[in-house]
């Protein structure tokens, strides 16, 4: 708004009222927009606060505005791999010093990361609504993230259905453990046993682990209220959560910078970050 406003202003510095018709349309549109959004807004607000079973998704977006590369978009590549090179049960056997430098690489950029207001604002909407229903089933946590960074906002029994980086598994006896060396003070590391660890995530080509998508599942087949934040809906099957949501008739908010595939069946499209969008729903 402030910018088409200063447009306005230079057409009329400039003598040229020709210009100010079309941005005069640009401007009633942005106003209609932003009407639009604020009323979307109190209307997911009050679906949320007046409901006992909400579900939440988050992807990528929410953590890049915490400075977490994501895998698609700015930063994505390192040092000319793509992630599909790196992020494979294959490439970790051909190469499992390559692999975990990539891993400690992002993992001293978590390190550095802090939870953002997005964050911040889903953990503190899960203390008011178990407050309100005294229920820990009454919100669910789902996330595609694996940088813990919804923990750290205070966020409770996340559901990480791709696992967590700070987590390492052993590929000989199959311990799991947490290592939050940073950086790793051995590449790649090994455990106990002498085997190599490997970075306690989901990889291309893995399955997701089991316990936690049949708690995600279940829980979006009884939501009332789901909010799908900072993700393109496109990676599978996360993203069929939603569909399984509005199966069971839940409302369904998008909250994303861009379009999804779920917007043409969402109640609520709601354009922008989540760190701008989610601290308006408290």
């Amino acid at each position: 708004m402030p910018e088409v406003m200063r447009s306005i202003n230079d057409a009329f510095l400039l003598n040229r009222p020709d210009a100010i018709s079309p941005l005069r349309a640009i401007c009633r549109a942005s106003i209609r927009s932003v009407t639009q959004l604020a009323s979307d807004i109190t209307g997911l607000r009050l679906a949320v606060y007046t409901t006992d079973a909400i579900v939440v998704l988050t992807g990528a977006g929410v953590s890049a505005e915490s400075g977490v590369p994501t895998f698609r978009g700015t930063g994505g590549l390192w040092r000319n791999y793509s992630a599909e090179d790196l992020a494979t049960p294959e490439a970790f056997a051909r190469n499992p010093r390559l692999v975990w430098e990539w891993y400690d690489w992002r993992r001293g950029i978590i390190h550095q990361a802090r939870p953002n207001s997005g964050h911040l604002a889903l953990a503190a909407l899960q203390q008011q609504t178990l407050a309100r229903c005294a229920d820990e089933g009454s919100f669910t946590l789902i996330t595609q993230n694996v940088d813990g960074l919804h923990d750290r906002a205070g966020s409770r029994n996340v559901l990480k259905l791709h696992g967590d980086i700070w987590q390492v598994r052993c590929t000989g006896c199959g311990v799991v453990q947490r290592n939050e060396e940073v950086p790793l003070c051995e590449l790649p590391p090994r455990c106990a046993c002498g085997a190599l660890l490997r970075p306690g995530v989901v990889w291309f080509g893995e399955p997701l682990p089991s316990p936690e998508w049949e708690r995600a599942y279940r829980a979006c087949g009884l939501a009332r209220v789901m909010l799908v934040v900072g993700t393109s809906a496109l990676v599978y099957p996360a993203a069929g959560l939603a569909e399984v949501a509005r199966a069971a008739e839940a409302k369904l908010a998008i909250i994303n910078t861009a379009e999804t595939p779920l917007d043409s069946t969402a109640d609520w499209v709601l354009r922008g970050t989540a760190a701008e969008i989610l601290p308006q729903l408290l």
